[in-house]
């Protein structure tokens, strides 16, 4: 099943420890090549923008394992990291009708409306946090992945569907790190499911009890409404996907357009300055530092012939390579590793596209025009504690941010080279 000229899959570096200089090397041996990943479950790798783009919208293309991948049958699979990523039961890994009744079901918690709705809460909620930030003393080294751009997303997200402040905040910031991580053995997969499921089944139940003007208060309403058609399980996986996927791709978001301002100065002058927009800072970072780099998986309902490519044969698994495509030189030219906000052509798929392009997407671009600047004025001194080349990525290749980002915000500290 291999390509010409690739007679072995390419093993996926599972802790992601360079993920760009990886998509390179993918984008160099072909559009789409075949790929292994932790626990020897292969996928075709998807490389390029515009093939991905296509794909992302091909009927020939699903994300229900149970239907349409064969591997999913193996125990060793179904038991394995993977699990979390497509054995769950929500719009995340639904095809078609499916789909469709489940994506109607939640859509309405991420209306327009709704979003705008929610601009002075989390307006409230970036000052409140740099003010905790501005207390700190002078030089002292903070990591603002933790204090920042962490907490941000996930007080907002949180809010929003009426999740309990405290330990049961800290637990499923755990879970999903947990889940985040790709070289995790069966044993930890299944205690994080069982994890997933105690503290969703905690929560449905706190709501069932006492109702809410929250979003998990409306779901469970939904799902306890007769002839809807949504069951228990698919309550519990649409609350990981909206909880998990609400906060953690902002939060590498707003870092990764923080270690990418403070590593390009003259950039940051350029949006300092009101020679661009904030909104173009937020569209590069997600082109140049997509928050998650590749997302397992999608499969073949059918043969898929590529054009000057391999065949993917109906049953193969199809892995959407979003780091790869961000920085495609076929689509974004001879610069397209370059971090430069002045681009004029940024488009990106850092959201998927199609069928299952992200509800969230306006929300998260909401909380990253909110922070940026915010935190930029508050702090003009803001500047990297440690050399960048020690910073590290998060654990895995599926997501595309830093494990942590330890910043000076004001002067005092010793200076990091860039």
């Amino acid at each position: 099943m291999a390509q010409q000229g690739q007679q072995q899959p390419y093993v996926i570096d599972p802790v992601g420890t360079d993920i760009h200089g990886e998509a390179a090397r993918l984008r160099a041996l072909g559009r789409v090549v075949r790929v292994e990943l932790p626990g020897g479950i292969e996928a075709w790798s998807v490389n390029e923008h515009t093939l991905l783009k296509e794909l992302l919208t091909d009927d020939r293309v699903s994300k229900n394992p149970r239907d349409h991948w064969p591997a999913w049958q193996r125990e060793d699979i179904r038991s394995s990291w993977i699990q979390s990523w497509v054995g769950v039961t929500n719009m995340f890994t639904a095809y078609g009708p499916d789909h469709r009744r489940l994506r109607k079901l939640i859509a309405p918690a991420f209306t327009a409306r709704r979003t705008e709705a929610m601009l002075p809460r989390v307006e409230r909620i970036t000052h409140a946090l740099l003010d905790d930030l501005a207390s700190r003393p002078a030089g002292e080294a903070v990591d603002l992945r933790a204090h920042f751009a962490h907490p941000l997303p996930m007080q907002v997200i949180c809010e929003l569907f009426g999740f309990p402040e405290g330990a049961p905040r800290a637990e499923l910031a755990r879970l999903v790190a947990a889940i985040m991580d790709t070289t995790a053995t069966p044993e930890q997969a299944a205690a994080t499911g069982a994890g997933v499921h105690a503290l969703l089944s905690q929560l449905v139940g706190s709501k069932r009890e006492a109702p809410a003007d929250d979003l998990t208060s409306l779901l469970v309403a939904a799902r306890d409404d007769e002839g809807n058609g949504m069951t228990e399980q698919e309550l519990l996986d649409t609350l990981l996907l909206v909880l998990g996927a609400g906060h953690e791709t902002t939060v590498d978001l707003i870092g990764n357009a923080v270690h990418a301002l403070l590593t390009h100065p003259e950039q940051l002058e350029l949006v300092r300055s009101g020679q661009v927009a904030w909104s173009d800072v937020i569209e590069e970072t997600l082109r140049w530092a997509p928050s998650i780099a590749s997302l397992p998986l999608r499969f073949a309902v059918d043969d898929i012939e590529i054009p000057g490519g391999p065949v993917i044969r109906k049953g193969d698994a199809i892995l959407p390579a979003y780091a790869a495509a961000g920085r495609d030189p076929e689509f974004h030219g001879g610069t397209a590793g370059d971090y430069d906000i002045r681009r004029p052509h940024q488009e990106h798929l850092a959201f998927g596209h199609g069928v299952h392009h992200c509800l969230g997407a306006p929300l998260a671009r909401m909380e990253a025009r909110i922070a940026l600047p915010a935190l930029f004025a508050r702090f003009p001194d803001l500047r990297l504690a440690v050399p960048a080349a020690e910073l590290r990525p998060n654990d895995g290749f599926i997501s595309g941010g830093l494990s942590s980002l330890p910043i000076h915000l004001k002067p005092g500290g010793g200076a990091a080279s860039a």
